[in-house]
């Protein structure tokens, strides 16, 4: 049995297709707004993947910020419960998911079964969340994928206490024109971002096994800064930005035995 899971974020479409609930035979990223042809694109993709058809998929979840907006999908499913979902599947101990998308960040605390049993959000304020890094990287002419790496080169990061986007902005610009290494002005950034979503997982209590998922659990030196700022270890997995996605299709299945 084939399902279908797709993930349609504020700044990526994602889609993953399981095989009885438990392989995964394909998964795609499309980086695309909502609202676009992402995630028609991100289908296509696993689809070919995998020489299959819409046919061929016993049920599809739609699940992001944009989850109403794909007209294919069986059930619309909350990104809450989908990354919750996928995080257990992949880290059966689980008890706490930091999720950092790219306009907003969440922070879950699951039961030991892996159910959804309290979160809190912050999608008020670009600030820490991936928007926030893709605009300190435009101003610093670096890649997103470089940020991990300056970050490891710090000597003494830079504090970037403002917790607005458009002054942060400004404060990295004034630490750059007084001399401060880009280095350490990247290690300051990553620990802003750290030390905001630390706030929001504090509301909801620390419980170990913690894991983050979202696009920015690909970036080394935001996961290293939270492990610091929260005193515990971070398990990351190359699947963390396919969390969601991944979780819907578990859905799916879940879904298509019980009908």
């Amino acid at each position: 049995m084939f399902t279908l899971g797709v993930d349609i974020g504020s700044t990526t479409a994602k889609a993953v297709i399981l095989q009885d609930g438990k392989d995964i035979v394909a998964s795609s990223i499309i980086v695309a707004t909502v609202g676009t042809s992402g995630v028609q694109r991100a289908v296509e993709d696993v689809l070919k993947q995998t020489n299959l058809t819409l046919s061929d998929i016993e049920a599809t979840v739609a699940t992001g910020y944009g989850r109403q907006t794909y007209d294919d999908a069986d059930y619309q499913v909350s990104e809450l419960s989908c990354h919750a979902i996928g995080a257990h599947f992949v880290f059966p101990s689980v008890r706490t998911v930091i999720d950092i998308g790219g306009q907003d960040a969440k922070v879950l605390a699951l039961n030991e079964q892996g159910q959804l049993d309290n979160f809190v959000m912050n999608d008020k304020c670009a600030a820490g969340t991936g928007r926030f890094l893709d605009v300190m990287a435009n101003i610093l002419n670096l890649k997103i994928d470089d940020l991990e790496v300056e970050a490891a080169k710090a000597q003494h990061p830079a504090q970037i206490s403002s917790t607005c986007t458009v002054f942060a902005e400004s404060e990295v610009i004034s630490q750059l024109a007084n001399g401060t290494d880009i280095a350490d002005v990247v290690a300051g950034i990553c620990n802003s971002v750290a030390t905001r979503v630390a706030s929001l997982a504090r509301r909801v209590g620390i419980r170990e096994e913690v894991c983050m998922t979202g696009g920015v659990a690909n970036n080394g030196g935001v996961r290293h800064a939270l492990e610091h700022e929260l005193g515990v270890t971070i398990a990351y997995d190359e699947k963390a930005q396919l969390m969601g996605a991944l979780g819907a299709s578990i859905y799916a299945f879940k879904k298509s035995l019980n009908k």
